[in-house]
């Protein structure tokens, strides 16, 4: 989710999930192959991102409430190498990369960058940050929307977006949700991820590898794309307030600050059902 830092207290990785606790700790159930899940001595944390991708490897980020960041998992190419940063305010993370927004409105970026996803250094006025595998997005205070990396499928042509309040990025694919509670998107449709044109009541949208979330202002929440696993099976939940979406998971935070959780469970990602106490967006 991307519409604020309120609403970063679930994050859903390639095979794990992580739930930000109002207490500002973390719990993370799922893959912990690369230590992803190693987040239990996290404290003052205030907001969460975890590495997505639609095939292998992950890392958990932690923003934390004096502006630095800390970053637990897969660091091959550096992407958890944080540490030196400084007056942040929000954090996304995207496939072997970790994206920083700037309390002045600039952005940072650490891990690959052989798509140029990283190259946000020029970036200014930006109030959010997504990241998908290959791109990067920035929505800038203007509602206007700014991209880096791969546009192999159509992902970065956002040029004519405006008045957009939220941005989201998946694999191959980038989602901007509209004042006007409508959704649209740009990139790879072949499961259909891309299919929001008829949403409306929309009030905060996730993008997973292959599929795309909605919350609708009444606490349900619609999904499209990719179902193999029933991860956009979520036409029974209620009292939804912020959700994420993973490779083939989806996770919920309900306003009474538990979480449900649908999709592949292969690893323990979907283990959420004992969670509880995770940050409910404006409390």
């Amino acid at each position: 989710m991307n519409a604020g830092q309120a609403l970063f207290s679930l994050a859903a990785g390639y095979r794990h999930t992580a739930g930000l606790r109002a207490d500002g700790t973390v719990a993370a159930t799922g893959d912990n192959k690369y230590g992803q899940c190693d987040v239990s001595g996290w404290s003052d944390i205030v907001a969460i991102a975890a590495g997505n991708a639609h095939t292998g490897n992950s890392h958990t980020i932690g923003l934390k409430a004096d502006g630095t960041v800390v970053a637990a998992g897969w660091n091959r190419h550096g992407q958890c190498e944080v540490s030196g940063w400084g007056d942040i305010v929000a954090v996304a993370a995207g496939w072997r990369r970790t994206v920083g927004l700037k309390a002045d409105g600039t952005v940072v970026a650490a891990g690959r960058n052989q798509e140029g996803e990283c190259n946000v250094s020029g970036w200014s006025d930006i109030l959010a940050v997504a990241a998908g595998d290959w791109h990067t997005a920035g929505l800038r205070s203007d509602g206007s929307v700014m991209v880096a990396g791969n546009n192999r499928y159509g992902q970065s042509n956002v040029s004519g977006w405006r008045g957009i309040v939220t941005v989201a990025a998946g694999y191959l694919h980038t989602v901007g949700l509209q004042p006007d509670g409508t959704v649209i998107a740009a990139g790879r449709n072949k499961e259909s991820q891309c299919e929001v044109s008829s949403w409306n009541g929309i009030m905060a949208v996730a993008a997973g590898s292959h599929h795309t979330v909605g919350l609708k202002a009444d606490g349900t929440v619609t999904a499209t794309g990719w179902n193999k696993y029933g991860e956009s099976e979520l036409s029974g939940w209620r009292d939804i307030v912020a959700a994420a979406a993973g490779c083939t998971h989806t996770v919920g935070l309900r306003k009474d600050g538990t979480v449900v959780a649908a999709g592949s469970n292969e690893y323990g990602q979907c283990g959420v059902s004992g969670w509880n106490g995770i940050q409910v967006p404006g409390l």
